[in-house]
């Protein structure tokens, strides 16, 4: 415990799943939390239910990570009521799956605009702060989908791909002067998300045992896994730590096939 205290931390789509995950685990580790979350209720209430749980400053933000300007009333409002933030995770994102030429320019815009662009809106609008103090770290919360591709979910690996590139190059760009950019790329997590998507089928139970079992692990990665790996990051533990990708799938990209 306390490998955080002293650290203000923005988590984005923190309002529940992985984010809400992080947000909790980075409180218990003693770093003022900002959730940063489009949801604004949601946001809320999951910023009181972790104030309440730990006894830390937890506030949320209503913040559209699309939009440059909802960012940066987000990082203001997180300076003047935190102190500048030192940690981001930028682990709001949207899953848009296509066949490629069924894909309209909508999807391709609506897409690249959050899972993308929104991490580069949040990465920028922290920097300065990062910067004149010497003092950073960005996690960017990717995918598998960042070095592996299944048919029919275009353009979402696309994002990912690039998501993978922007960590590497600001990683690089900033890491001698108190920066440390790296990434998570998490597999199938169990979360409401995950649940709504399996009860979509006229089986959910069935529907959910399926994708257990085509995990090696025999299971669904848990949100508390991602955060545990997130605090590390976030720590001055991995300030040599540059442009690093951490797998957390359970194997499955690791499998040649079966």
């Amino acid at each position: 415990m306390g490998r955080l205290q002293g650290k203000t931390a923005i988590v984005t789509g923190g309002g529940r799943g992985i984010g809400a995950a992080v947000a909790l685990r980075f409180a218990r580790e003693g770093a003022l939390v900002m959730i940063a979350d489009v949801d604004e209720g949601q946001g809320r209430a999951t910023a009181l239910d972790i104030a309440q749980k730990t006894g830390v400053k937890v506030i949320a933000h209503r913040c559209d990570v699309a939009d440059p300007v909802s960012v940066v009333a987000m990082v203001d409002a997180t300076r003047n009521q935190l102190g500048p933030a030192n940690v981001l995770v930028n682990n709001a994102g949207i899953a848009v799956f296509r066949e490629p030429l069924e894909m309209t320019p909508a999807d391709w815009t609506r897409c690249m605009s959050v899972d993308l662009e929104g991490a580069w809106h949040c990465a920028r609008a922290v920097l300065t702060d990062m910067l004149t103090n010497r003092d950073g770290a960005i996690i960017n919360i990717i995918s598998n989908h960042a070095f592996t591709v299944i048919k029919d979910t275009f353009p979402y690996p696309v994002a990912k791909h690039a998501l993978l590139g922007l960590t590497r190059s600001l990683g690089l760009q900033y890491a001698d002067r108190g920066i440390s950019v790296n990434a998570i790329s998490p597999g199938y997590t169990d979360t409401q998300i995950a649940q709504d998507d399996f009860d979509r089928h006229p089986d959910p139970a069935r529907a959910r045992a399926e994708t257990e079992a085509k995990q090696p692990p025999g299971r669904l990665c848990k949100p508390e896994e991602v955060a545990a790996v997130a605090v590390l990051l976030a720590s001055n533990e991995a300030r040599f730590m540059i442009g690093e990708n951490i797998v957390i799938d359970g194997g499955v990209s690791i499998r040649m096939y079966e």
